[in-house]
Order: C-alpha cells, then structure tokens, then sequence
C-alpha cells in the first residue's frame, strides 16, 4: 500500500509517547508500504538528525512548521467553532491546503491519522482512512481538572466538553479506528466503540534488553516530566511515598529521569533526589535502578515507561490506573499501590526479599514479552487498514 501519514509532531526523538508509538508505526509499517511522512512541527529546534533518522523509512518526508503567530489565531478561532483547543492548536489552512495538494499528486491507497489533533485534515477525503485515538483525550483532561489551579479549571472543563463531543463526532469519518487499550476504548463516547480495533504497543526487544551492572540506584521513574500526569506521578512519589520509605530506609535514593522537566520537578531535587532532565540512553539509568516505580494518578492509555522497565527485568510497581491498560497480575508480574503506605511497603519488601524481587522481575519480563510485540500490532494494524482499502 501507499500510505499517507499525518502527525501532529515529528516522531523523534522519542521522548513522548506519541512519538514513540508514531516511530515504530511508521518503521515496521515501511517493511511492507511505502511511506510519505506528513508531520506539523511546533518544536523551533528540530535536528536535521532526527529527520535523518526517519529517512530510511519513509518514500518522503514533509514538515510543516506551525508558527506562534498562527496557533494563538486558531486557537482564538475555537471560541467561534467550538473545537476542542487541541484541535485549534494544530490545525492551520494553509499547512490543510498543502496537505490537500499533497494527497492529490500522491494518490495514497489509505490515509493514517495520528491522534484527533490532526484530524481536520483528512475527515472530508474520499479515501480509506484510519484514525489513532491512542488515548482517550476527553478523559486524560477530566482526570487533570480537580489537580490543577483554580485559574485552569475553568479552560480544562471547558475542554473536556469539547473533546468529549469531538470524539463522538469524529468517529463517523473514519473507516477505521484503533487505540492503544480496552479501557481507553470502554471510555470513547461513541455507540458503536466496540468497532475500534484495539493496537496496543510494542518494545523494542534488540534496544532494551536485560543487563545486570552495578546498582546504583534504589528506585527509577522516567517519562516526559513536563506531561501533567508525570509530575503529579513524581511529587506523588516524593511528598507521599518517599517519606514513609526513609522511616525504613533514610538512604534511599531515587532518580526522575526524562525530558523537559517541569519546575515543579526541578523543585523535588535534593542530597537523596536526582533529576537529570532529557537522558540520550534511558537504558543506562533502568540497568543501573533496583526498582522500576510509576505511581500514575491521572492520565489514560499504556505506560511505555513500564514496557521498558520491565523488558529489562526491573520489578516494577504501578497503579491501579496504570495496571488497568496494562493488565499485568498483581503480585505476580507486577505490584500495585493503593495508597501510600502500600507502594512503601512493596518498595521495602523489594528492596529486602530476593525471592520476592526476583519472581517479580522475571514474571513482568516473561509477561511483557509474550503480549507486547511490535511486530504483532503493525500485522493487526496493516490488517485493520486493508480491511479499509477493501470497503
């Protein structure tokens, strides 16, 4: 097939998840099709190398810059159309007529959407189209509202109402659908949700791999630190769990690592707290943790930081919220936290019972192995989207 793939950002480097998920997409998806790459980017410091590193997948490549100057208008635009700000954010006409000429000269056999951000862009094109939900947006934002200040609740609630209309509505333009989970399909307001094809993500089992160096470090979280439900995740762990471990265990030490920390991440570094910002090889600091830890509060969708941590056999403790998508066996495969006397206490236990430690570590390997693979979701996907082509 040739397919035309719409990103609302270039897909390296992979430091969010929607990112990651566009990038193993788009480099299995080249094995067997024939790739042109259209991405908006709102990053002023896009590397040639990162456009490099998208080269050997893709027929062509095409980025459309969104400007300052145009993301304030559109986005003042969504008071008048009623789109969700996301959707103002991304969308411009003259990137839309662009895009429009684009699929003309090319004549693709099937258009990709990831995420609704980008959806504009594609819904009216009389071709076969899949779009990527990934996560239920509606809900990330409605989880977000009753954390966040007083001046915000306002703009999110409204935001809610909107993407919760807008993922209704936007179904009905698309053959295909797919997202990353059950339970993020189970939210989608939509009659007949049953109908998105669940594509959960993948690990790249060559990259992480189990190591056994030196260990350094009691306890790992990473993610994008400038994402809401991150930082609420890590002062979670700092002003709730942490406390009650070093009644036990004063030298614990912990390490939050990944891009674009928030000052209110920066905030939390102290003699027993390392943030190291972006990290070039994640790989290096899960080798080097004893514990793999994601408290995640708010949020939806599959934690990609958990595939990872436990791909390298790092016993890892999450969240019923977490675990929900992920559905991996408590006290088997992983460990959850209720509250935080319970992570502190799956912490300890860890960090002093080898058989326990052990039985977790390679039942999490075992389990993410055998359900979470790549090359089987790119298979389940290039069937959804011929399926598609075919109607």
């Amino acid at each position: 097939m040739k397919l035309f793939i719409i990103l609302p950002r270039f897909p390296f480097p992979l430091e969010k998840g929607d990112k990651l998920r566009a990038y193993y997409f788009i480099k299995h998806l080249s094995e067997n099709n024939d790739i042109i790459l259209c991405s908006l980017n709102d990053n002023k410091n896009l590397q040639q190398s990162s456009i490099d590193a998208l080269k050997p997948f893709c027929k062509s490549i095409h980025i459309f810059k969104l400007s300052r100057y145009s993301i304030i208008i559109n986005l003042l635009k969504t008071f008048i159309n009623n789109k969700p700000f996301q959707v103002g954010y991304f969308y411009n006409k003259n990137i839309h007529n662009k895009i429009r000429q684009l699929i003309r000269e090319n004549k693709p056999d099937h258009i990709f959407c990831q995420l609704l951000r980008v959806a504009e862009y594609s819904q009216f094109e009389n071709i076969p189209k899949t779009l990527d939900y990934q996560d239920v947006f509606s809900k990330g934002i409605e989880r977000r509202i009753n954390n966040s200040p007083f001046y915000l609740k306002p703009l999110l609630k409204q935001e809610y109402k909107r993407l919760l209309k807008y993922e209704n509505e936007i179904f009905d333009h698309f053959d295909n659908k797919i997202i990353i989970s059950k339970p993020d399909r189970d939210l989608i307001p939509h009659p007949e949700k049953e109908k998105i094809v669940i594509i959960p993500n993948g690990v790249d089992y060559e990259y992480f791999t189990p190591q056994t160096p030196e260990k350094e470090i009691d306890l790992i979280f990473t993610g994008n630190m400038g994402y809401p439900p991150n930082i609420n995740g890590a002062e979670y762990l700092v002003n709730n769990i942490l406390p009650i471990i070093k009644q036990h265990k004063p030298d614990v030490k912990l390490v939050i690592a990944g891009a674009n920390p928030h000052k209110r991440i920066l905030s939390l570094q102290s003699s027993g707290i390392q943030v190291t910002g972006w990290v070039k090889d994640m790989r290096e600091y899960y080798a080097k943790a004893r514990i793999f830890i994601a408290p995640m509060q708010i949020g939806t969708g599959l934690q990609n930081k958990l595939l990872e941590a436990m791909a390298m056999k790092i016993p890892s403790i999450t969240s019923p919220l977490a675990n929900k998508a992920l559905e991996a066996k408590p006290n088997f495969e992983i460990l959850i936290g209720n509250d935080a006397e319970e992570y502190a206490k799956h912490i300890i236990n860890l960090l002093e019972n080898n058989e326990m430690y052990n039985k977790i570590a390679q039942n999490g390997y075992d389990f993410v192995s055998a359900k979470y693979n790549w090359k089987n979701s790119i298979k389940l996907l290039e069937q959804t989207m011929l399926n598609g082509v075919c109607q």
